[in-house]
């Protein structure tokens, strides 16, 4: 113990107040019992008193400390323009937002994969019920087959419901088929060929286009009309660019000899 305050009397240095800024006070007095609680009144065993002790304390030490501050006229609050340091460098916090970054990228990727899966194992199951379902009904229509050739049955309902079916799948076709409408090529063929139905004999006259000559052109008829025949034709060209026959080059030959 001697020891201890020999120690305690080289540390300590006779220093002013505002040089110090030591308070040491007991706790401020409770609000409800309007009385100062000791320490032997707080439980320390128990978290909310406990916390509470120290806060009453702190508290005291506040209420003493800021007037004599005040005093002192040293000042007690943080101007509005005051500019504060981080302790960690943007380097540091840089490399704390990239990382934060790649564990949300890859938290999001986690997600996106167990969506696919999910979706993947959903369709599996679906596509397993309607393999199912189909191998079901080949094997009831097999049995009825089986049943009526052997004479077990007279009924033909297997047949009808195939009918059905098929025929439902038809309709469905079709009014998709309606709905979406034909495709380019489909549209060029119809204007191309026609819709079907009867071709031989449509081009053949009629009483009425016989005596329709509206669209007679006399020009066109008589060869006189641009590129049908004539010296400044089409026609006048080819007949002047026309190639020679056999003989005739044969002969022109010979006489070239």
């Amino acid at each position: 113990q001697d020891g201890l305050k020999q120690c305690l009397a080289e540390f300590r240095q006779q220093l002013t107040w505002v040089e110090r800024l030591d308070v040491t006070l007991g706790p401020v007095a409770d609000p409800v019992s309007q009385s100062a609680s000791t320490s032997d009144a707080v439980d320390p065993e128990n978290d909310f008193q406990r916390e509470m002790s120290f806060y009453r304390q702190a508290q005291a030490a506040v209420l003493e400390a800021l007037p004599r501050l005040r005093k002192l006229q040293v000042p007690t609050r943080r101007p509005d323009d005051y500019f504060a340091e981080m302790a960690k460098s943007d380097q540091q916090m840089q490399k704390i937002r990239q990382k934060l970054k790649s564990k949300q990228e890859a938290m999001e990727r986690s997600e996106k994969a167990k969506q696919l899966r999910a979706m993947r194992k959903y369709g599996k199951k679906v596509q397993v019920e309607i393999l199912q379902r189909r191998q079901k009904e080949k094997k009831n229509m097999l049995n009825a087959v089986k049943k009526y050739q052997k004479g077990l049955s007279d009924k033909l309902d297997f047949l009808d419901e195939e009918q059905t079916s098929s025929q439902g799948n038809k309709k469905g076709n079709a009014s998709q088929r309606t709905k979406k409408g034909p495709n380019a090529k489909r549209r060029y063929k119809n204007q191309k060929f026609g819709f079907g139905g009867k071709k031989k004999g449509s081009k053949w006259n009629t009483k009425e286009s016989f005596n329709d000559v509206s669209s007679f052109q006399s020009k066109v008829a008589h060869n006189k009309g641009p590129g049908k025949g004539g010296r400044g034709g089409k026609a006048g060209k080819k007949a002047l660019n026309k190639r020679p026959g056999k003989r005739a080059r044969q002969k022109m030959k010979n006489r070239a000899r």
